[in-house]
């Protein structure tokens, strides 16, 4: 243990919450953060990974919050880039109108690079081979692309659901109906989110929902089209239906590569390419982990005063000696994780084309419905940011595809999968095959947890987590929530406050992303 004069804490993951902690820390306490990271990467899922100059946003990560704490946080690492000729830029922030100067921030020494861009947010669904808004609403271009049979069936399906909902909503399926009706739950929702999940809807419980689609329905979509909102800020829009965002110029792993060099800067430390292992439970506190190094495999036990954790619940609780109790260990290795796969893939053009322009279309993303191929989303970096595409005469896209660790997809060879990912958007008309200059793959772990498996008894491990008073649960993987980048950083946030004004319930920090002020629906 650290003595009264200089504590220190160990935080377990270098992504976006163990990094925020770490800067917590030393901004408002004297506690010393050690991180400790099991790659060389920052940022976690949140990296950016460089391939021959061409840079890979794995999931696409939006910078957006309805928290000022958070926009004000990322403005003050990355400040807002200004694209006109004064040395101003006036945008509509925290509802009113806000001057911020172009790289007003010491902190970049005026690197051109070290800007946030805003970015107009793009995203459609590609079904039956043509393209439908999202969300998806009841519009002209949407009934056409349907058909009159189909549409007429979502309507009447619609109301009668509003007429006689379903009173007891037990599955993501019957959250689904109860906003969109069965047809349209069918045609838009059921495959797709089947595809990410690799489970029947009526296997998911609805807390999936209401974590992550909350406030949005049909009535919204369509009372958002009549009130477009032009504020960046956004604070009564569905977060499904934001227009606007923050972006990191080079990516969001600039963002938290950024983040790290201030705590090492500050006096922080992070070990990287080290696992951590085992932690040692005494008198109801967390005493000491040993780190082992992936390169040598030596072993190292730092001994800190507060121990906070990022990484994967199953392996936190698998990790704690002595033992944790059998009822808490059966339920944390019954939690299940969904896995993630991105083709980078740099062409010559895509085959699909902006109808007016005949250029490159706007998406930032495209949720592929197609039930044909296995590729949930097709991202185009060139329109997260020009920045991430070494020759901009290319277009450079990922093909993500959601799995599970040592099933078919996971195991299939890198060459065969890259072969196989071509085929797929070559079946479905957005690629000619002669198009492919270069490729590349990158497989993430236990990139989404599941809110089915073990998760309906994660209360016994929340209890027994809890009642170790030095030891503080955040982020996605940390808490087993199927958590935003900014709800990640927030529950970091809340951890160190609490330990700077000595704070002993930690059920401050697990109702973020659920309590009222942090839920997507205003």
């Amino acid at each position: 243990m650290s003595s009264k004069d200089h504590k220190t804490a160990i935080i377990i993951g270098a992504g976006p919450a163990g990094l925020t902690a770490a800067y917590e820390f030393i901004k408002h306490t004297k506690i010393k953060p050690i991180i400790v990271e099991m790659s060389g990467d920052m940022g976690g899922i949140s990296k950016t990974v460089n391939y021959k100059g061409n840079r890979i946003d794995i999931g696409g990560h939006r910078f957006f919050s309805k928290s000022d704490k958070v926009m004000d946080w990322w403005q003050n690492i990355l400040p807002i880039e200004n694209n006109n000729s004064d040395s101003k830029l006036k945008i509509k922030y925290q509802g009113k109108e806000k001057e911020i100067e172009h790289n007003n921030s010491k902190k970049n020494d005026l690197d051109p690079n070290k800007v946030m861009l805003i970015r107009k947010r793009v995203s459609r669904i590609f079904f039956l081979q043509k393209f439908f808004n999202y969300p998806i609403s009841l519009s002209f271009h949407t009934l056409n692309n349907l058909g009159l049979l189909t549409s007429l069936k979502i309507a009447f399906s619609y109301l009668f659901i509003k007429i006689f909902p379903i009173s007891n909503e037990v599955t993501l399926e019957d959250f689904f109906i109860n906003r969109f009706g069965k047809t349209l739950y069918y045609t838009f929702f059921k495959d797709y989110t089947e595809k990410v999940w690799g489970k029947s809807c009526a296997e998911i419980p609805s807390e999936w929902g209401a974590q992550r689609i909350k406030g949005v329905s049909i009535s919204k979509a369509i009372l958002h089209a009549f009130s477009k909102e032009s504020d960046l800020n956004q604070k009564n829009v569905e977060t499904s239906l934001i227009e606007k965002f923050l972006y990191p110029k080079l990516g969001p792993g600039q963002m938290w590569e950024e983040v790290a060099k201030i705590i090492k800067q500050k006096g922080g430390e992070i070990i990287t390419n080290s696992k951590a292992t085992e932690l040692i439970l005494k008198e109801g506190n967390i005493k000491s982990v040993t780190i082992v190094d992936s390169t040598t495999n030596s072993k190292i036990v730092l001994q800190a005063d507060y121990f906070v954790s990022t990484m994967p619940v199953k392996e936190l609780i698998n990790n704690i000696k002595p033992t944790a109790p059998y009822s808490v260990i059966n339920v944390a290795n019954k939690l299940l994780y969904r896995d993630f796969i991105t083709v980078g893939l740099l062409l010559k053009e895509l085959k699909i084309k902006d109808k007016k322009s005949k250029t490159l279309i706007k998406d930032n993303w495209i949720y592929i419905q197609e039930s044909s191929v296995k590729i949930g989303r097709l991202q185009i970096f060139n329109n997260w940011s020009p920045h991430l595409v070494k020759d901009p005469n290319t277009v450079w896209v990922g093909l993500e595809y959601f799995c599970n660790e040592g099933d078919s997809l996971w195991l299939k060879p890198d060459s065969e999968f890259i072969e196989f990912a071509i085929n797929e958007l070559v079946s479905i008309n957005i690629i000619e095959k002669q198009s492919v200059l270069d490729s590349t793959i990158i497989k993430m772990p236990k990139t989404y947890p599941a809110y089915f498996g073990g998760y309906k008894n994660f209360s016994t491990i929340q209890k027994f987590t809890d009642s170790i008073e030095n030891l503080f649960l955040i982020g996605r993987n940390g808490m087993h929530k199927y958590n935003n980048q900014d709800h990640s950083m927030l529950t970091a946030m809340m951890a160190v406050e609490n330990i700077k004004n000595g704070v002993k319930t930690k059920a401050n920090i697990w109702e973020i992303n659920t309590e009222q002020e942090y839920l997507e629906e205003s």
